[in-house]
């Protein structure tokens, strides 16, 4: 297999059959040595995250393959702490997409003067743009369409799958009696449909049991045991 990326919580490859082999890392996003999944830059590393972070996803994706959504997902190995996935073309330069059900984190930061802290959002859709350097500002459908990101077309599917899909790992967490305020997702383009990819870990949601922040392998450990 040929090394393409190296990422901040994956390492990237490329198999002989044209997928792509994902391998999960420790390292988590975060500011100073805390974790924040909303940060762009690596805070921290946490040791078992990564295969933590498989065992979750792995459990995410085929829970969604159960209920018809597709993905890029293919298959995982958690011993090796790798999952295999088709190919999928990014939006740009890549894009985030974050679905809300509270008022907490940036969203709290740039509209507190409005919003109260953890006050109830209707699976509000945010996107942003994978750019450290301008700290993921966020865009609008419009601007999306007008610099050649996404059409129009896509983004309503990108924004219809981003609900459905976080409305049931939502459900799911409630079945634990956790409640998920936040979550970051990432779509790309495969054979032309606009497809989930990347991971759905507790590295990438915000997570509460009984009004208490719950740690993305603290969620594994709730849903999957060990």
């Amino acid at each position: 297999m040929k090394h393409i990326y190296e990422g901040k919580t994956k390492t990237v490859y490329e198999l002989d059959n044209g997928n792509i082999l994902l391998k999960f890392k420790d390292d988590v996003t975060g500011k100073d040595g805390v974790f924040d999944p909303g940060a762009n830059t690596v805070g921290l590393s946490i040791e078992g995250m990564g295969k933590g972070g498989l065992r979750l996803t792995t459990h995410f994706f085929e829970m969604l393959q159960k209920a018809g959504i597709k993905t890029h997902y293919v298959k995982s190995n958690i011993e090796d702490s790798t999952m295999e996935v088709y190919p999928a073309a990014m939006f740009g330069h890549g894009i985030e997409v974050i679905c809300r059900f509270k008022a907490v984190g940036s969203f709290l930061r740039r509209y507190g003067q409005y919003a109260k802290e953890n006050q109830d959002l209707e699976a509000f859709v945010e996107v942003t743009l994978k750019d450290d350097e301008r700290e993921d500002p966020p865009i609008t459908k419009d601007a999306l369409a007008m610099l050649g990101i996404l059409t129009n077309d896509e983004y309503e599917s990108l924004k219809a799958q981003t609900i459905k899909i976080s409305t049931l790992i939502k459900e799911e967490l409630y079945k634990y009696d956790c409640e998920l305020y936040d979550i970051k997702l990432e779509f790309g383009r495969h054979n032309g449909e606009v497809l989930l990819i990347d991971e759905i870990s507790g590295g990438n949601m915000r997570v509460y049991k009984n009004g208490t922040y719950v740690g993305p392998l603290d969620i594994v450990k709730i849903i999957l045991g060990g």
